[in-house]
């Protein structure tokens, strides 16, 4: 694929969020199995200042959604210590109700903390234009393509109104080509709308286009082995020696042959 430029339309600088962040300390996750007990993690360190990106990368089985769970609160360590302004979780698939309308399905968080069909739909729909999905609020997820349904499923989450976002691989799903375009609109979407992000994923470049530091987690069970300092200026270039220098730091940190890069 060609090299892209990840860019966000003309914003102000970002600005950082005053009441969101995440501290984790020492923390162990242990799940009972048999023949043995699985350790996901085992001193495991995240600290998201206010408004900041941070990107997780790692080998499969590491830990990483199990961070995010915690982060959330949907699980508890064993050891050590969590500490998060709400977060709400955004999986790698979409999850959209096939059964209802795109508008329906981002305004859903509304819905459930007891907001009118009416109420929820008024302030849903105005985000549409921002979100790149004017006209389709009456359309099914079926009809919509993968990058669209994403987009949904970001507003979504973003309605859910809580401080800190933990995403989870999202854009795993998507081709080469719209990856690359949903990169650059999520840079956007969170320079408008910033928020404390923890941004797990695969593709190390990614997170270095994307986040502020880049924390590099080890085999099981997981830890920080690396944490990368990104370059300050957006728009990133995927060609920058800067980035291709951190997106190289990071694979070998990774243990990833450098035949294999």
């Amino acid at each position: 694929m060609e090299s892209t430029l990840v860019e966000a339309p003309e914003t102000e600088p970002r600005q950082k969020s005053p009441a969101a962040g995440i501290e984790l300390t020492g923390v162990r996750r242990v799940f009972p199995a048999r023949p043995e007990p699985v350790v996901a993690l085992d001193g495991m360190a995240l600290r998201a200042a206010p408004g900041e990106i941070v990107g997780v990368v790692g080998p499969s089985g590491c830990g990483k959604s199990t961070l995010l769970e915690l982060v959330c609160g949907l699980q508890e360590p064993d050891d050590g210590t969590v500490s998060s302004d709400p977060a709400v979780y955004m999986p790698q698939r979409d999850l959209l109700l096939p059964w209802l309308s795109a508008l329906d399905n981002a305004a859903l968080p509304l819905r459930v903390r007891g907001a009118a069909r009416r109420q929820a739909r008024d302030r849903a729909r105005p985000r549409f234009a921002e979100f790149g999905l004017a006209g389709f609020e009456a359309t099914r997820p079926h009809e919509l393509s993968g990058g669209m349904r994403q987009r949904v499923a970001f507003l979504r989450t973003l309605l859910a109104d809580k401080p800190v976002l933990a995403l989870d691989e999202p854009f795993a799903s998507l081709d080469a080509l719209t990856r690359a375009e949903m990169q650059a609109w999520l840079a956007g979407a969170l320079a408008r709308d910033p928020r404390t992000v923890v941004l797990v994923t695969h593709d190390v470049e990614e997170a270095v286009l994307l986040a502020d530091r880049v924390l590099v987690m080890s085999p099981r069970p997981g830890h920080v082995v690396e944490e990368l300092e990104v370059v300050p200026e957006r728009p990133r270039s995927r060609t920058d020696p800067r980035v291709v220098e951190l997106r190289e730091r990071a694979l070998r940190a990774l243990g990833v042959p450098e035949a294999a890069r």
